[in-house]
């Protein structure tokens, strides 16, 4: 069982006010404004096939730190692409995990997956080498009755919206379904256009096939590639979209003369672009994603700093997004000048920020986020989205950009059952934080209470208009 003051501080005043600041707000409605959770979950509403299929296949966050000890990708299951034979037994594959759930003792991954066990599944045991199969088996008959299919947990786990990552030729066929169901949960998609966008992808002209296909526009130039994506835009509005997302290795902005970017376009097309060429082609459409921002009135959201598929030989056997994504130093004061510059003083505009670079935090962030009106700081994110990572980001960013210059709370989450868990510990370490600081006498209770509801709740409520 889960200890109710796990996560506060020693020290036994600030707990006291700490454990009273979360009990006002852990109960609070879910609000999920970025993720990565699979909408066909909810669309299909079927029972989760095994724990496996669950708890570990879908969460990067656990296969790169067994991977790191050593173990293979192929018994862990991971389809490899190069058509390599993997472990297709589930059992097997949960037995390994549990023979090393010792390694993610005192991580984030672990504190999230003893919230599921003990909160969501109500096992009593610490799992390990010798209950490993007793509770796959204890898991597995509750993933068989109703009261875990993925709706009746959308709503035991209280969330209100759910926001899921959605490629720009998406047909958002499962979010369709779901809004055409008679279940009231919103699920709602997000625009990232990554894919036709990073012109270097070595998949990039088939994307802009089925750009072309989806959007229904000839895309032989740059206009008509801006079009597309405007229709597209549209299009996710249309199915209930508030937000638009990239992830990109550098958050350099430049504004490009017309002639120059569509030089760029039409080498792309031609598959004869350069790495400048990506790079400069990013730049300018960071710009031109503001600029439809403004237009249409959704969230711009940009993730930076991550150098993705750093494992060569591992991205080619099994593809994105397989835990070898590597954060890399990055600079925001003079690489979002331009676009903060033409487009940051507009107030029908909002520009979330995310960093994997916390140097940045005090340095260049929490000043421009304490100045410009369109600018927010995203929550820590991926490899700081854990107890100290919270801890470094509000001290040091609170001074000078307030907790009103921040975004609240994002989990950012593959692992559909680890989202109340991540909430939870989001809204204990926000407790402690502002408990500290009304044990200190830098605020007043009262004045902790306000705040507290806004980092749980209110301020992702109100910077994503939901």
């Amino acid at each position: 069982m889960l200890n109710p003051y796990r996560f506060f501080d020693p020290d036994e005043y600030v707990r006291k006010i700490a454990f009273e600041l979360y009990q006002e707000v852990k109960g609070m409605p879910i609000l999920s404004p970025h993720g990565h959770v699979n909408p066909s979950l909810l669309a299909y509403n079927e029972p989760f096939p095994d724990p496996t299929e669950l708890i570990i296949l879908p969460d990067h966050y656990i296969y790169r730190l067994l991977y790191s000890q050593g173990i293979s990708m192929e018994s862990l299951g991971i389809p490899a692409r190069d058509g390599t034979e993997v472990e297709q037994d589930h059992r097997k594959i949960w037995k390994i995990f549990a023979d090393h759930y010792y390694l993610f003792a005192g991580t984030p991954t672990g504190i999230w997956l003893n919230h599921e066990l003990s909160e969501v599944f109500g096992i009593e045991e610490n799992l390990d080498s010798e209950n490993a199969m007793a509770i796959y088996d204890e898991l597995s008959e509750k993933l068989k009755s109703e009261e875990f299919l993925p709706r009746r947990l959308f709503e035991r786990f209280g969330i209100e919206v759910l926001t899921t990552t959605d490629g720009a030729v998406d047909s958002l066929e499962h979010h369709q379904k779901i809004q055409l169901s008679e279940w009231k949960g919103r699920v709602i998609p997000c625009f990232r256009p990554d894919a036709v966008i990073d012109i270097r992808r070595p998949d990039w002209n088939r994307q802009i096939e089925a750009l072309s296909e989806a959007s229904r526009i000839m895309i032989n130039s740059f206009p008509s590639f801006i079009a597309a994506l405007e229709n597209r835009r549209e299009f996710f509005k249309s199915m209930g979209a508030v937000s638009t997302d990239q992830g990109i290795l550098s958050p350099y902005t430049n504004e490009l003369d017309p002639p120059e970017v569509e030089n760029i376009f039409q080498r792309a097309l031609k598959w004869k672009s350069t790495e400048e060429d990506g790079y400069l082609f990013t730049a300018h459409m960071l710009m031109e994603m503001a600029r439809m921002s403004i237009e249409d009135g959704m969230v711009m959201q940009i993730h930076p700093g991550s150098f993705r598929n750093h494992n060569q030989a591992l991205f080619d056997r099994f593809g994105y997004d397989k835990g070898a994504d590597i954060p890399v130093q990055t600079e925001y004061t003079r690489n979002l000048h331009p676009l903060l510059n033409k487009f940051g003083n507009d107030r029908r505009f909002t520009l979330v920020v995310f960093t994997l670079d916390e140097s940045t935090y005090s340095r260049e962030l929490a000043p421009l986020a304490g100045h410009y009106p369109a600018m927010k700081l995203g929550a820590p994110w991926w490899f700081h989205d854990s107890i100290q990572g919270m801890l470094r980001f509000r001290e040091h960013v609170m001074e000078t950009a307030s907790i009103y210059n921040t975004v609240g709370f994002t989990d950012d989450t593959r692992a559909f059952p680890s989202i109340p868990a991540r909430h939870d510990l989001s809204r204990r370490m926000d407790s402690n934080f502002l408990a500290r600081m009304v044990a200190r006498h830098t605020i007043t209770m009262n004045q902790a209470k306000i705040m507290n509801m806004e980092l749980a709740y209110k301020l992702a409520k109100r910077t994503y208009n939901l």
